[in-house]
């Protein structure tokens, strides 16, 4: 049972983030009664949560480091704005203690646990040391945060396989999984590279790598009196580059007693750390049954709406009692069965190359049990500055089955031209035979794409769901584009008519397929927009054909551009911290 008093001040929250989970914030807010308060850089000028919030304030540029990663501009907002709480979201500050300790010395209410809490979380060996504490098993791997070249000592001892990651962050970036010694100097230089541009801190730390594991992850709600409630678990298998990509609960691979265990354990790491608010506990689960304690995020995840299908609680709202001093104890009773599938910005059939780009047609799917998360719409544009994260398509069904169906129908129904999406992938997902009997583990999605799965994921593409302009069929009817701009700093909506305004102009010749021939040789050019994080190659070079010429990030993700024939590098045309457009050219081979 849910035990709640309601508040009595007039609050005010501002959403210190961007895209579907501001969106999300804004909708149960709104619900609550309380005002929002956005805050939006150069690129979110016509941004969907912008467009939805009570009032809105403009931070500073499109790069994160200027607009929603820098703190006093989040702050400033706060102040101007008459704010009292702020809701960080994930991503960006969500995990910052900087952040959430001035938001404190400030008069204001941080909707998330305590800055020593976050901190202590996430430092990962100390969270490690809090498992242990409260009696958690943990996977062996180093006890404190290593430099780079304390690695090889550290890896003999640990054994292979093992996994690098970054000591300060969370979600996949920076971590690489090493199978043998000599994978391990690139491995670390990488990830430690990974953990300074996404968490400013380059330290590692290495873990034994379990294989075939099922990653689950442990819901906690915790009130400041001292209640911690477990909320049930989510099976957060299917990734790929340790990027999660479908979402379920409850796991097919816990059963009650084993549930029990994991709830147990933690509650126990929740209040060992002295957590408050909202947070997950992330394990794996091997092949025998056995789970090992690996992080705790101290933030709302993305996929908390999995969760939400399940219990019939919204946890943002939760986050805002417990903010606000008032007493919650959640006794979730489960009931079915939820799966949510990340939408990405992505073609999966170009190995999930990101594709910003201007919404043309946008057509999300319905019926009973079928809930979509996003923060763009028809006539938007996705952004090449942040990450590809589209939409979250999320369904209820009485058992898995029900779920796993329901999910193909709404996919199918789903439709998005302008863009790339991975539906095409979730399609296939969906419908595989191991999907099905719930044998997918942390690694099935490489396995399966290398054992033929691209053939089966473009049959799907043919499916007239309307992804990226694939499909065919007939054009969406005619509808204005519907932009903001700024006039004397006032926004104002503007509609924009004709078919010219709502195709984005067409890439560069010499981009199509990322490579155009010039003579007898072949010019490199960017398949995307982004910044050179690395060239790999010199002029005079010889290079072989697949060979990675240099490393391009675009929407947090590094993308190895790549070779498609053997010869001397002539030129090259770009330097690692280089900003290019799509179409630009990059190296020149003869």
């Amino acid at each position: 049972m849910l035990r709640i008093v309601p508040g009595r001040n007039v609050q005010r929250v501002l959403v210190a983030n961007r895209g579907e989970i501001a969106v999300r914030v804004m909708r149960t807010c709104r619900e609550m009664g309380i005002p929002t308060v956005a805050v939006y850089s150069d690129a979110d000028r016509d941004a969907l949560h912008v467009e939805l919030a009570d009032d809105a304030y403009h931070i500073g540029p499109s790069a994160p480091v200027e607009s929603y990663l820098n703190v006093g501009r989040i702050l400033d907002a706060a102040h101007r704005s008459g704010a009292t709480m702020v809701h960080p979201g994930y991503g960006f500050l969500a995990e910052n203690a900087d952040l959430a300790r001035r938001v404190a010395e400030e008069g204001l209410t941080f909707v998330g646990p305590p800055p020593e809490a976050m901190l202590l979380m996430g430092d990962k060996a100390a969270a490690r040391r809090t498992a242990d504490k409260a009696g958690a098993p943990t996977i062996p791997g180093t006890p404190d945060p290593i430099d780079p070249d304390q690695a090889a000592k550290e890896a003999e001892r640990i054994g292979f396989p093992l996994v690098v990651k970054a000591a300060f962050g969370g979600g996949g970036k920076g971590m690489h999984l090493v199978k043998s010694a000599d994978e391990l100097g690139d491995a670390v230089e990488r990830s430690a590279r990974e953990a300074r541009a996404y968490f400013g801190r380059p330290e590692i730390y290495l873990e034994r790598y379990v294989t075939r594991a099922h990653h689950v992850e442990a819901q906690v709600l915790a009130d400041a009196r001292g209640h911690v409630s477990f909320l049930g678990e989510r099976d957060c298998s299917l990734q790929r580059r340790y990027q999660k990509l479908v979402e379920e609960s409850p796991s097919p691979a816990v059963d009650k007693k084993l549930r029990t265990r994991i709830g147990n354990a933690a509650v126990a790491i929740a209040k060992a750390a002295g957590y408050v608010n909202a947070g997950t506990v992330e394990f794996l689960v091997d092949e025998d049954g056995h789970f090992y304690f690996i992080e705790m995020n101290a933030r709302l995840q993305v996929e908390h709406p999995v969760t939400e299908m399940v219990t019939g609680l919204d946890l943002v709202r939760l986050q805002i009692l417990v903010a606000l001093g008032e007493t919650v104890e959640a006794a979730a009773e489960s009931r079915g069965h939820a799966i949510e599938c990340r939408i990405n910005a992505e073609d999966p059939l170009r190995d999930f190359l990101p594709g910003p780009g201007l919404i043309t047609r946008f057509e999300p799917p319905g019926g009973p049990f079928v809930r979509l998360d996003s923060g763009f719409g028809e006539g938007r544009r996705v952004v090449g500055d942040y990450d590809s994260l589209f939409a979250k398509l999320i369904v209820w069904g009485e058992d898995r089955e029900a779920a796993r169906r329901r999910m193909l129908r709404a996919l199918n129904e789903f439709r998005v031209d302008g863009i790339p999406t991975t539906m095409p992938f979730h399609r296939w997902v969906a419908d595989t035979e191991d999907f099905r009997k719930a044998t997918v583990h942390t690694k099935w999605v490489e396995e399966a794409l290398a054992a033929g799965g691209l053939a089966a994921m473009e049959r799907t593409a043919v499916v007239p769901a309307g992804d990226g302009g694939r499909q065919g069929g007939a054009g969406p009817a005619v509808r204005p584009v519907h932009l903001q701009v700024e006039v004397d700093g006032r926004r104002v909506p503007v509609a924009v008519w004709g078919d010219e305004a709502r195709t984005p102009p067409p890439p560069p010749a010499s981009s199509a397929h990322g490579h155009a021939s010039a003579g007898s040789g072949e010019i490199i050019a960017a398949p995307m927009q982004g910044t050179i994080l690395r060239v790999m190659v010199e002029a005079g070079q010889a290079v072989e054909s697949g060979q990675t010429v240099c490393i391009l990030e675009a929407m947090k993700m590094e993308n190895h551009i790549a070779a498609t024939r053997e010869g001397k590098v002539a030129e090259v045309a770009v330097s690692s911290g280089d900003v290019v457009d799509m179409g630009q050219p990059l190296i020149f081979i003869e």
